[in-house]
């Protein structure tokens, strides 16, 4: 098979079920977002697979990774695609709130914003909760045009929470200053 099909030369793509839109279409903004975040999760979890104590960081992204392609797949759904690709199971989205807890429990509690740095890794974490924000923001624009999948939606709001605790984790385990935003 060909990578290429010079179907969309003319700026429109498929949706699974085959219906035919533009490549600036809501949905495809929206998972063309998750996309982009997929590719900076596998540049976090490259990142952090170079040191053995982040292996359970590592193994964590890894699912996270896997899911992300099935939020992707849910964004773009057309016509003829309905209940092609399964929702993201509610024990998914618990997962994340439980990686999250785990993660808050062995950090001081802080009542300021964090801003971003300290370590390429905790910079990484940011820059991934920042495009997840986007990415959900995308969803959500699709979905007031057309029916998007709220698990996916529900999903990337967590998983934003997930990155921005991370950060704060690997800034504790790094043993790098956290810097909470002083107005």
């Amino acid at each position: 098979m060909k990578i290429y099909t010079r179907t969309g030369d003319k700026g429109s793509t498929s949706l699974i079920g085959g219906e035919r839109v533009k490549k600036f279409d809501l949905r495809v903004e929206a998972y063309g977002s998750v996309d982009e975040l997929s590719s900076f999760i596998a540049l976090l979890t490259d990142k952090l697979r170079a040191e053995p104590r982040f292996g359970d960081k590592v193994e964590e992204l890894q699912r996270i990774s896997s899911q992300l392609m099935t939020v992707a797949a849910l964004f773009a759904v057309g016509r003829g695609g309905e209940g092609k690709i399964a929702p993201i199971a509610e024990e998914r989205i618990v997962e994340i709130e439980e990686l999250i807890d785990r993660m808050q429990a062995e950090l001081k509690p802080i009542e300021k914003f964090t801003i971003p740095g300290g370590a390429v890794e905790v910079s990484l974490c940011h820059v991934c909760r920042t495009v997840c924000r986007r990415a959900e923001r995308a969803a959500l624009r699709a979905g007031e045009e057309h029916a998007i999948d709220s698990s996916a939606t529900r999903y990337l709001n967590r998983l934003s929470d997930y990155l921005y605790t991370l950060g704060r984790c690997l800034t504790e385990r790094l043993e790098v200053e956290e810097t909470l935003w002083i107005p």
